[in-house]
């Protein structure tokens, strides 16, 4: 079992969990979207304890976070399109799936042996001040057991991974609540993952964008059937619930919930309280209970969460 660190957000403290990356370790750390388990992308060593800690297929690929535009350029090569969308949605929760640059310098496992990388320039502080203090991009899937509920507060990385990676660095700032949205470039533009940049925005720059209906093969994180998922079993689109459920409601209608994604029917709101929703009802069900989630609308926001309850609910391997 291995000591667990936790670090504050003080310049020696970042300081520390890097020099931790820079030695091969893994450590958790917060963006503005989720929590991420990182390491130093050029390290096998690192990205190697990733997986195990994780429990995460080999065959599933990360995404490099990088403290700049130029740290992103240096691994991959940039179509005059992914110029526009990073000019347009960087800083932020938006990934980039473009060809590698064959000098990266990414271990191999990073993207799994495949040709493209996935990459993101976060826009939270405290992620650029450490991957600025590794110098070199940071590959990091998010920081919970693979499969299991998104971790968006330090209470939930060290319930699923303490003991498991180093260090831990504490702030709960994960103000989206989702994933980054994953858009290939490589090719005609595709959405790979919905995320926290709704489809609508990519499209209103780049004009229509098809989307991926499912791979046979791989080639981004966040792709896998059933995924996101809680301990008990989860129901979409519930209207009127059985007495073992576990109700999750959305929008006003909802009377009798036990806990809602918004009230208002804020689909951002939604967004944000999603995964902590979802892992307070896994705690309030019973062995036999299911989590159920009022219907959501498939607009904007909502199609990522749709996409997340959707894979939460699939059925899971044994």
């Amino acid at each position: 079992m291995t000591t667990t660190r936790h670090f504050d957000v003080s310049d020696s403290a970042i300081e520390a969990a890097a020099r931790l990356m820079r030695n091969g370790e893994v450590v958790a750390f917060p963006t503005e979207t989720v929590y991420g388990l990182g390491a130093d992308a050029s390290s096998p060593a690192g990205i190697e304890r990733i997986y195990e800690a994780k429990g995460r297929p080999r065959h599933n690929p990360l995404i490099i976070h990088v403290s700049d535009v130029e740290m992103a350029r240096r691994m991959a090569h940039f179509n005059p399109e992914a110029e526009l969308a990073a000019a347009s949605f960087w800083p932020g929760p938006l990934t980039l799936l473009l060809p590698k640059r064959e000098d990266a310098g990414l271990a191999t496992a990073v993207t799994a042996g495949m040709k493209n990388v996935a990459i993101r320039f976060p826009s939270s502080s405290v992620a650029q001040r450490l991957i600025r203090a590794v110098g070199f991009p940071v590959a990091a899937p998010s920081a919970n057991r693979s499969g299991k509920v998104t971790s968006t507060r330090f209470v939930e990385v060290v319930r699923q991974l303490d003991g498991r990676i180093s260090g831990i660095v504490e702030e709960d700032i994960c103000d989206h609540g989702l994933e980054s949205t994953i858009l290939s470039l490589v090719g005609s533009p595709i959405i790979l993952r919905h995320g926290s940049v709704p489809r609508e925005a990519l499209e209103a720059l780049l004009g229509p964008i098809d989307e991926d209906t499912g791979p046979q093969k791989v080639s981004a994180p966040g792709q896998l059937k059933s995924h996101y998922a809680p301990e008990a079993a989860v129901q979409m689109n519930v209207d009127r619930p059985a007495a073992n459920m576990v109700w999750v409601g959305f929008g006003p209608e909802c009377e009798g919930c036990q806990l809602t994604l918004s009230s208002s029917g804020d689909l951002q709101e939604a967004a944000r309280n999603l995964y902590t929703a979802m892992s307070e009802a896994d705690a309030l069900a019973g062995a036999s209970d299911v989590i159920a989630f009022a219907p959501v609308p498939l607009i904007g926001l909502g199609r990522a969460i749709n996409d997340r309850l959707r894979r939460a609910a699939a059925p899971r391997c044994a």
